[in-house]
Protein backbone atom coordinates (compact mmCIF):
# COMPACT_ATOMS: atom_id res chain seq x y z
CA UNK A 1 0.00 0.00 0.00
CA UNK A 2 1.39 3.42 -0.57
CA UNK A 3 0.38 6.78 1.37
CA UNK A 4 1.19 10.56 0.44
CA UNK A 5 -0.82 12.87 3.13
CA UNK A 6 -0.20 16.16 0.91
CA UNK A 7 1.33 16.95 -2.12
CA UNK A 8 4.75 17.92 -0.97
CA UNK A 9 4.84 15.47 1.95
CA UNK A 10 7.00 12.39 1.10
CA UNK A 11 5.68 8.65 -0.55
CA UNK A 12 5.36 6.00 2.44
CA UNK A 13 5.14 2.04 0.84
CA UNK A 14 4.47 -0.75 2.51
CA UNK A 15 4.76 -3.89 0.50
CA UNK A 16 3.72 -7.50 2.05
CA UNK A 17 4.27 -9.59 -0.77
CA UNK A 18 3.76 -13.50 -0.51
CA UNK A 19 4.54 -16.43 -2.56
CA UNK A 20 8.31 -16.88 -2.61
CA UNK A 21 9.34 -19.93 -2.67
CA UNK A 22 10.46 -20.72 1.41
CA UNK A 23 14.05 -21.74 0.31
CA UNK A 24 14.44 -18.15 -1.21
CA UNK A 25 15.32 -16.72 1.93
CA UNK A 26 18.00 -13.85 2.14
CA UNK A 27 17.54 -13.39 -2.08
CA UNK A 28 16.79 -10.14 -3.28
CA UNK A 29 13.85 -8.81 -5.57
CA UNK A 30 13.73 -5.57 -7.21
CA UNK A 31 10.63 -3.49 -7.25
CA UNK A 32 9.77 -0.49 -9.62
CA UNK A 33 7.11 1.40 -11.10
CA UNK A 34 6.40 0.42 -14.60
CA UNK A 35 4.87 3.23 -17.19
CA UNK A 36 1.61 1.65 -17.52
CA UNK A 37 -1.29 0.53 -15.82
CA UNK A 38 -2.34 -2.11 -18.26
CA UNK A 39 -2.33 -5.52 -16.94
CA UNK A 40 -4.22 -6.79 -20.11
CA UNK A 41 -1.51 -9.33 -20.94
CA UNK A 42 0.13 -9.82 -17.05
CA UNK A 43 3.13 -7.83 -16.20
CA UNK A 44 4.23 -7.48 -20.02
CA UNK A 45 1.57 -4.75 -20.96
CA UNK A 46 3.06 -2.62 -18.38
CA UNK A 47 5.60 -1.02 -20.00
CA UNK A 48 9.16 0.13 -18.91
CA UNK A 49 10.29 1.41 -15.83
CA UNK A 50 8.37 4.90 -15.22
CA UNK A 51 11.12 7.98 -16.32
CA UNK A 52 9.50 10.70 -16.82
CA UNK A 53 12.61 12.80 -16.73
CA UNK A 54 14.42 10.46 -19.15
CA UNK A 55 17.48 10.15 -16.06
CA UNK A 56 19.49 6.61 -16.05
CA UNK A 57 18.63 3.76 -13.56
CA UNK A 58 18.30 3.98 -10.54
CA UNK A 59 17.19 7.64 -10.53
CA UNK A 60 13.89 7.02 -12.37
CA UNK A 61 10.84 8.01 -9.54
CA UNK A 62 9.67 4.78 -8.48
CA UNK A 63 13.00 2.49 -8.74
CA UNK A 64 12.77 1.39 -5.09
CA UNK A 65 15.47 -1.14 -4.94
CA UNK A 66 15.87 -4.39 -3.54
CA UNK A 67 13.95 -6.50 -0.90
CA UNK A 68 14.69 -9.42 0.45
CA UNK A 69 12.91 -12.19 0.88
CA UNK A 70 12.27 -13.94 4.58
CA UNK A 71 10.19 -16.72 4.81
CA UNK A 72 8.79 -16.80 1.50
CA UNK A 73 7.49 -13.10 1.64
CA UNK A 74 8.68 -9.45 1.62
CA UNK A 75 7.38 -7.18 4.22
CA UNK A 76 9.07 -3.41 4.66
CA UNK A 77 7.82 -0.10 5.03
CA UNK A 78 9.54 1.93 2.74
CA UNK A 79 9.65 5.99 3.74
CA UNK A 80 10.85 8.91 2.23
CA UNK A 81 10.42 7.80 -1.80
CA UNK A 82 10.87 9.88 -4.45
CA UNK A 83 7.94 8.90 -6.27
CA UNK A 84 4.79 10.64 -5.39
CA UNK A 85 1.17 10.41 -5.98
CA UNK A 86 0.26 14.09 -6.52
CA UNK A 87 1.19 16.64 -9.68
CA UNK A 88 2.29 16.15 -12.92
CA UNK A 89 4.50 13.28 -12.05
CA UNK A 90 2.64 11.34 -9.95
CA UNK A 91 2.25 7.60 -10.24
CA UNK A 92 -1.07 6.91 -10.11
CA UNK A 93 -2.50 5.04 -12.65
CA UNK A 94 0.66 3.04 -13.68
CA UNK A 95 2.11 0.07 -12.30
CA UNK A 96 4.01 -1.63 -9.61
CA UNK A 97 6.18 -4.61 -10.51
CA UNK A 98 7.86 -7.59 -8.79
CA UNK A 99 11.45 -8.30 -10.27
CA UNK A 100 12.73 -12.04 -10.88
CA UNK A 101 16.30 -10.90 -9.30
CA UNK A 102 18.14 -7.95 -7.79
CA UNK A 103 18.41 -4.76 -9.59
CA UNK A 104 22.16 -3.95 -10.26
CA UNK A 105 21.67 -0.19 -9.51
CA UNK A 106 22.84 0.91 -12.72
CA UNK A 107 26.28 -0.36 -12.48
CA UNK A 108 25.96 -3.40 -14.85
CA UNK A 109 27.65 -2.02 -17.48
CA UNK A 110 25.09 -2.23 -20.00
CA UNK A 111 22.30 -0.54 -21.44
CA UNK A 112 19.76 -2.53 -19.49
CA UNK A 113 21.48 -1.59 -16.61
CA UNK A 114 20.80 1.99 -17.46
CA UNK A 115 17.37 1.04 -18.27
CA UNK A 116 15.96 -1.46 -15.52
CA UNK A 117 18.68 -2.52 -13.17
CA UNK A 118 18.96 -5.89 -15.60
CA UNK A 119 16.13 -7.32 -12.50
CA UNK A 120 14.76 -9.85 -15.36
CA UNK A 121 11.29 -11.31 -15.74
CA UNK A 122 8.19 -9.46 -14.03
CA UNK A 123 6.81 -12.03 -11.48
CA UNK A 124 4.05 -9.67 -10.05
CA UNK A 125 2.69 -6.68 -10.72
CA UNK A 126 -0.96 -4.06 -10.05
CA UNK A 127 -2.00 -0.67 -10.87
CA UNK A 128 -1.63 1.70 -8.51
CA UNK A 129 -5.12 3.00 -7.57
CA UNK A 130 -6.93 4.85 -4.39
CA UNK A 131 -8.64 3.20 -1.59
CA UNK A 132 -11.05 4.03 0.94
CA UNK A 133 -9.71 5.75 4.39
CA UNK A 134 -11.99 2.09 5.91
CA UNK A 135 -9.26 0.02 4.01
CA UNK A 136 -6.33 1.79 5.02
CA UNK A 137 -7.41 1.93 8.36
CA UNK A 138 -8.04 -2.14 8.28
CA UNK A 139 -4.54 -2.50 6.58
CA UNK A 140 -3.21 -0.51 9.58
CA UNK A 141 -4.98 -2.34 12.26
CA UNK A 142 -3.75 -6.33 10.58
CA UNK A 143 -0.22 -4.78 10.53
CA UNK A 144 -0.15 -2.10 13.48
CA UNK A 145 3.65 -3.64 14.51
CA UNK A 146 4.70 -3.42 11.04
Amino acid sequence: MLKQTYPNGKLEAYFIIQGFPLNSNGSHRAIHIHSFGDVSNGCDSTGGHYNPFSVNHPMHPGDFGNFEVQDGKIQKHWANLEATLFGPYSIFGKSMVVHKLADDLGKGNNQASLENGNAGTRLACCVIGSSSKASWDKFTALYEDF
